[in-house]
Formats: structure tokens, sequence, C-alpha cells
């Protein structure tokens, strides 16, 4: 969980510095609240994701959440934590969504409940979420939480890789070179999503382009 809330604190300087216009003092709150995290005074920025989600901000009651779940600037709090968790995902902010949808998944704070954490995936996949995308094509290709569909699955999946997941890429990948489940077998464009996932460091993928590229090359004729 704390990967999850670290990343999320990181974004909320980066959409303030793309606003036009003057933010919010809920946003000035947040923003300064993020500036005490990131400089390890976890004291101050709790109490002041504190204040700021009371006043409405969704990415302080993720983030407040998020502290009270991994006990940082104060003990732990779960029932709390998940109360200002699922605040922010019914706010419709796409990452509490996820994140309240893969405590599901996982069964970390909560009775394991894969078919609750599908219906937060898809909620936040629907809006284009990358890493929500991924676990509901996951679900969807092990049947957990839905009904095995591998068709809805490389739908997903697909979806994911062209928002830049390596895993996904991989996968995509695979789906095209083999064929089947409504996906037509085409060794050049599985060819282009192991060589995307390659670029991102995984070695698996890499050995994939290039042994596709060596069977490219053997069917040019001659």
């Amino acid at each position: 969980m704390k990967a999850a809330a670290a990343a999320i604190i990181a974004l909320a300087l980066a959409g303030a510095a793309r606003a036009d216009n003057a933010p919010k003092p809920t946003d000035i709150a947040t923003q300064n609240a993020v500036a005490d995290y990131n400089a390890g005074n976890f004291v101050a920025a709790r109490s002041e994701f504190r204040r700021a989600a009371q006043r409405g901000s969704r990415l302080a009651e993720f983030n407040y959440a998020m502290m009270l779940l991994n006990g940082e600037g104060g003990p732990a709090d779960v029932p709390e934590g998940k109360k200002w968790l699922r605040r922010a995902a019914d706010a419709n902010m796409t990452h509490a969504q996820y994140v309240y949808g893969k405590m599901y998944d996982d069964g970390q704070f909560v009775e394991k409940d894969p078919a609750e954490a599908h219906r937060w995936f898809l909620r936040a996949a629907n809006q284009g979420h990358v890493q929500a995308e991924l676990a509901l094509a996951n679900q969807f290709l092990d049947g957990r939480g839905t009904a095995r569909d591998n068709t809805q699955a490389f739908t997903w999946y697909k979806k994911a890789a062209e928002g830049g997941d390596m895993t996904a890429q991989y996968v995509a990948g695979s789906f095209y070179e083999r064929g089947g489940d409504g996906v037509e077998r085409n060794l050049n464009v599985a060819r282009a999503y192991y060589a995307a996932a390659a670029a991102q460091g995984d070695p698996a993928a890499k050995l994939k382009y290039l042994q596709l590229s060596t069977e490219l090359e053997q069917q040019k004729p001659q």
C-alpha cells in the first residue's frame, strides 16, 4: 500500500504545476501537506491531509487514508483509513478506485472479495486508469471475480499496453503471436509489442522480439 500512496502524493505537485487558474484553498492545503510528506515530516502532513480531506479534497482524502492505513505520522487506524479511501473512490478518483479494488483483490484490511474488486477495477479502467485496466485483464484471464473471458482479457491488456504498461505490452504481444480468442495472428504486431516491453527493460520480451525478428526475416522471399 505504501507504494500506491507515494505515487499519488508525487502526482499532486505535477498536477498543481499544470493548473491554469489559481489553486483553491483546499488545493493549497493539500500541496503544503505533500511538501511536508516529501520532506519526511509525516506528523504535519497527516494533520494537513486530514484538514484538507474534511474540506473535500479528493487527493487529500486518498493520501490521508493511505497514511492511516500505513501508520505514517501516527498510529495506524484501519477503519478510518478505509472510510476515507472509500470516500475518495466514491468521489470518482480513479486511483482511489483502483487501490480500493486491489484491497479486495488481495484481501488486505478486508475480507477477500474478487467480485467487489472487479467492480472497482471496472470503474477505474473505464476512465483510463492503466493499472486498473491491467488488473481487470488479469481477472478476465483467470476468471477471478468475473466469468473467464479471454476476449475481454485481450481488450483490456491492449488498452493497458497502449497506456504504456510493460506487462500488458508483453501479454498483448503473446496474444498476437499465437492468435485466437478473436485476435488475428500477426507476428509483426506481436514483435512491435514485445519491442515496446523490451524497451522498458523486460528481458523476456527482448528474447521474444529477437526470436520473432529472426522468424520474420526467414519468411521473406529469397
